[in-house]
């Protein structure tokens, strides 16, 4: 069988547009929560629906520090400190849901805009995320595609996991089981698809403990948003 195509395959001009019709499906989701509802719960533990809009929102002002890092060459940090990111997150779930709507159209706007300006060369210069990686520019597109289809389901509106791009599921199919492994944990769990393409993706080469479904269930399941679509009764580990 033939490698699954991924995310990193793509041309750019493809994955800028799979990042921008997520954040289309993101918006449209949020257009459909009534202000009265902005303090409901989340997919999240402990996080409101006003916690991850404006988290959402502060990760598309941070990806704009990226892009000017990218562009100009002038060092610019997702976020001044792991702190100060929280921080930034309960203040914004305080603020009314108008300005709350408010903040996520202009950061999209921003970010959109400062994707639409890079020079073509700038897209592989490195950048800092803010867990301490070195990637070039052009993984922002990756970072937020993965950021607003996951996101667009934490709302706990009408979106599901089947509603996420076959290609970016399968990027996270293969993702989440590499985080594990650099983490150390989950080091017997093999995801097997049912159905699709029917890959397996195990965590270490020794791995026995099959977790089978949907590709989006196997997604869901191990991104820690519930056991739909697989029959297991394992635990996913921490990916992020």
């Amino acid at each position: 069988m033939a490698s699954a195509q991924l995310f990193s395959d793509l041309p750019l001009s493809e994955r800028l547009a799979l990042a921008r019709r997520g954040t289309a499906h993101y918006s449209s989701q949020l257009a459909l929560i009534d202000a009265v509802d902005f303090g409901e719960p989340t997919l999240l533990s402990g996080w409101s629906r006003a916690h991850l809009i404006a988290h959402v929102a502060y990760n598309a002002a941070a990806l704009c520090n990226l892009m000017h890092w990218a562009r100009t060459g002038e060092k610019t940090p997702m976020y001044a400190s792991p702190d100060a990111r929280g921080k930034e997150i309960e203040f914004g779930a305080t603020l009314i849901p108008d300005a709350l709507r408010n903040l996520h159209d202009h950061t999209v706007a921003r970010l959109d805009v400062a994707w639409r300006d890079l020079p073509e060369k700038c897209w592989h210069n490195q950048v800092t995320t803010a867990q301490g990686r070195d990637v070039p520019a052009e993984e922002t597109l990756w970072m937020r595609s993965r950021e607003v289809w996951i996101h667009a389901v934490d709302l706990d509106v009408t979106a599901g996991f089947g509603d996420i791009p076959e290609v970016i599921l399968r990027t996270l199919l293969h993702e989440i089981p590499g985080k594990w492994a650099g983490k150390g944990t989950g080091k017997d769990l093999v995801l097997v698809e049912e159905g699709g393409r029917g890959e397996r993706v195990a965590v270490t080469e020794s791995a026995t403990r099959e977790v089978r479904g949907s590709l989006a269930g196997l997604v869901r399941w191990a991104a820690g948003r519930g056991t739909g679509g697989v029959d297991t009764d394992a635990e996913p580990p921490r990916w992020l």
